[in-house]
């Protein structure tokens, strides 16, 4: 249980838990069509965010610890690119946009910060 509390303590993956929570309550309003592509894509992406953040505080060296983390901002960002189809194709409106796009940037900015230290 310790190892789960230390990723837990971070900053960057209770925000990133955040958006998947709101990526999973948005998309439940998508259209049924989507629930095998869109839908799927945009929250295994999410997910893969929050995973490989945990994945991360477990490795032992800098170097393993900031593959992950780069990870998991290579996964946001198809996070990003899927929010974006998704207000194209309507199924996503401006505030919902404006409020995934406002934590995907505050995820990214600590993901970042988090990638520098292990420089």
């Amino acid at each position: 249980m310790e190892e789960i509390e230390k990723f837990r303590k971070l900053r960057v993956w209770q925000e990133a838990r955040l958006l998947v929570r709101e990526i999973y309550e948005i998309t439940a309003t998508f259209s049924q069509n989507e629930q095998y592509g869109l839908v799927s894509q945009v929250r295994r992406a999410s997910i893969s965010i929050i995973a490989n953040i945990a994945e991360g505080t477990k490795r032992q060296t800098a170097k393993d610890r900031k593959h992950f983390y780069v990870m998991a901002d290579t996964s946001l960002e198809e996070v990003k690119c899927y929010v974006i189809i998704g207000f194209d194709l309507k199924f996503i409106t401006i505030d919902q946009g404006k409020q995934l796009t406002t934590r995907a940037r505050d995820v990214g900015r600590m993901l970042n910060g988090l990638i520098k230290k292990q420089n």
